[in-house]
C-alpha cells in the first residue's frame, strides 16, 4: 500500500458543516447558587466538525478535497472559512440567514460537563444554492469519489437526488448514514453505519450469523455495492457484493488506547474515500480506515490522522517511513504523552543480541523508534560487500519485532539529522560506546532528554556471524 498515491485523489464532500468549540478548565468548587460545578476556563479550542471534519481528515491524509455545504452569516462562519483555508480545503459554501451549526462543549480535565448546540433548519433557498454548487463540482472529471456526510441537520434535503446525479456520472458514492431510515441512501456504493445504527435499522441481532444475513438483506434492498459496519472494540465487518455473491470480511480493531470516539466515523469514511480516490482497492482502503480509526480514538475530541502516524502500522514490504515523516510522527506521540526512545544501526543480520538490546531499549519508555541506515550508507560504513540484506528486508524484520514501534531510514553516515527531527526523550546505544561520544548526545541533552547505553550480549555480532558463514 503506497500512501503517496493518496495525494493523487480528489474527493467531493457534501453534508452538514459543524463548528466544534471546546472550553476547558478546572473545577475546584460547587456553586452556592445551585448544586452545579463552577468551571474556571483556561483554554479554548475550535475545530471543524461534521462534513467539515471529514474534509479535514481527507486533507490530513493528503487527498485534494472540495467541501459543499451551508454556513450562516456569522462569526462561526468566518471561523469555519479560516480553518478550511488553514487545512487547504477548497469549498463552495452557501450563506444562510440561519446560524452556522455549532456545538460548544465545556470540559473539566477530560470530563465533559455540558454541551450547548446552536442549530436551526436551513431554508429551501439554502438547499437550492448548495445543490447548484454540488452540480457544478460533481461534473468535474477529477472528482471521482463523493462522500455524503449526513448528520441530519438539514443541509441535505434530497439525498436520493444527490445520489442519482452522481450515479449518472459513474462516481463512487460513500455515505455516513444517520437515523432509522436508510432507504434514502438507496443505490449508494458504500454506507458505513456503526453497529448501533445498523441494529436500529435491521432489528435485533442474536449473533454473527444474524449480522451476515441481515447485512445481506440490507445490501439487496438498498442496491449497495458494500456495507461496512464499524463495531468499536470488535473492529469492522465488511459485506461486499461481488457479482451477486455477498462476501464477508472482518477487520480486527487496531486501537491500542481508546480515549475519545468523537469523530471516529468521519475518519473511517474519509480514509476509505481517500484510498479509493487514490486507486486503492476497497479492502486496502478499509484496512487504511481501520488503522486510522484505531489512532484517532486515542486522541481527544474530533481529531485527524496523517500518513506518518499510519505508516508504522502497515504490513508492507517497505516497513519503514522516510525521514521526512519522522518528525510529525514523533510530534503526534508527544501530544499523547508518550516517552520516545530512539536507537539506530545497520541491522544487516538481525540476531539474538540485537533483539535483546532492542527489548531492553523499549523497556525504557513507551515507543521505540529505530533508525536504520540506507543500503548506500551501509556500504560507506562497512564496505562494498555490505549490506547482505537490502533495506526493505532489514526494515521488515525490524518492524516485525513487538518491541519496535517504527522504523525510519536515513541516508547519511550518522543519524544526527534524524535525531534532531525526532527529539527523543532517551537516546540509546550499545555498551561499547562512551555516552558523551554518541552521535546526537549534545542535541538530546540540550532538548532535555537523556543518553544511555545498554550492555551488549557478549560473543554475538554480525561480523562474527558472517565469518562463520565463510
Amino acid at each position: 500500500m503506497n500512501l503517496k498515491l493518496l495525494s493523487k485523489g480528489n474527493v467531493l464532500v457534501f453534508g452538514d458543516i459543524i463548528l466544534d468549540r471546546y472550553i476547558s478548565g478546572s473545577v475546584d468548587r460547587v456553586s452556592p447558587e445551585a448544586p452545579v460545578p463552577v468551571l474556571k476556563p483556561s483554554d479554548e479550542d475550535i475545530r471543524l466538525g461534521g462534513a467539515a471534519n471529514v474534509a479535514v481528515n481527507l486533507s490530513s491524509l493528503g487527498s485534494k478535497v472540495t467541501l459543499i455545504g451551508v454556513t450562516g452569516k456569522d462569526v462561526s462562519s468566518d471561523q469555519v472559512r479560516v480553518l478550511l483555508e488553514q487545512n487547504k480545503i477548497r469549498n463552495a459554501l452557501s450563506k444562510s440567514v440561519n446560524p452556522t451549526i455549532s456545538k460548544l462543549r465545556f470540559l473539566a480535565g477530560q470530563q465533559q460537563l455540558i454541551r450547548i448546540d446552536s442549530e436551526e433548519e436551513f431554508t429551501e433557498a439554502d438547499w437550492k444554492s448548495s445543490l447548484s454548487n454540488y452540480r457544478k463540482h460533481i461534473r468535474l472529471e477529477k472528482n471521482k469519489v463523493l462522500v455524503i456526510s449526513d448528520y441530519e441537520k438539514g443541509t441535505l434535503k434530497n439525498i436520493p437526488l444527490i445520489i442519482k446525479e452522481a450515479k449518472k456520472l459513474n462516481k463512487i458514492i460513500l455515505v455516513d448514514p444517520k437515523g432509522d431510515d436508510f432507504s434514502k441512501y438507496k443505490s449508494a456504493n458504500i454506507i458505513t453505519p456503526n453497529f448501533d445504527e445498523f441494529v436500529r435499522v435491521v432489528g435485533n441481532i442474536k449473533g454473527e450469523a444474524d449480522v451476515t444475513s441481515k447485512g445481506k438483506e440490507l445490501i439487496h434492498s438498498l442496491k449497495l455495492s458494500a456495507l461496512l459496519i464499524t463495531r468499536g472494540s470488535e473492529g469492522m465487518t465488511l459485506l461486499e457484493n461481488k457479482k451477486g455473491k455477498i462476501i464477508r470480511v472482518d477487520f480486527p480493531t487496531e486501537a491500542k488506547d481508546v480515549f475519545d470516539v468523537s469523530g471516529a466515523g468521519d475518519t473511517v469514511i474519509a480514509s476509505i474515500a481517500a484510498g479509493l480516490a487514490g486507486g486503492f482497492s476497497l479492502s486496502e482502503s478499509i484496512k487504511l480506515a481501520n488503522i486510522a480509526a484505531g489512532i484517532v480514538v486515542g486522541k481527544s475530541g474530533t481529531a485527524t490522522v496523517n500518513k506518518a502516524e499510519i505508516t508504522p502500522f502497515l504490513n508492507k514490504a517497505e516497513a519503514y517511513m522516510p525521514m521526512g515523516e519522522a518528525e510529525s510522527f514523533a510530534q503526534s506521540l508527544r501530544q499523547k504523552g508518550k516517552k520516545i526512545i530512539f536507537t539506530n544501526g545497520c541491522f544487516d543480520i538481525l540476531h539474538a543480541g540485537h533483539v535483546e538490546y532492542l527489548e531492553a531499549a523499549k523497556g525504557l519508555g513507551d515507543k521505540l523508534i529505530v533508525g536504520v541506515n540506507s543500503d548506500q550508507s551501509v556500504k560507506e560504513l562497512k564496505g562494498t560487500n555490505r549490506p547482505l540484506n537490502t533495506l526493505e528486508h532489514r526494515a521488515k524484520v525490524l518492524a516485525s519485532l513487538r518491541c519496535v514501534d517504527a522504523v525510519v531510514v536515513f541516508g547519511d553516515k550518522t543519524p544526527i539529522k534524524l535525531i534532531s527531527a525526532v527529539k527523543p526523550d532517551i537516546l540509546v546505544k550499545g555498551g561499547d560506546y562512551k555516552i558523551n561520544e554518541i552521535v546526537g548526545y549534545e542535541e538530546v541533552v540540550k532538548s532535555g532528554g537523556k543518553v544511555m547505553t545498554i550492555p551488549l550480549v557478549k560473543g554475538i555480532s554480525t561480523t562474527k556471524i558472517i565469518k562463520k558463514m565463510i
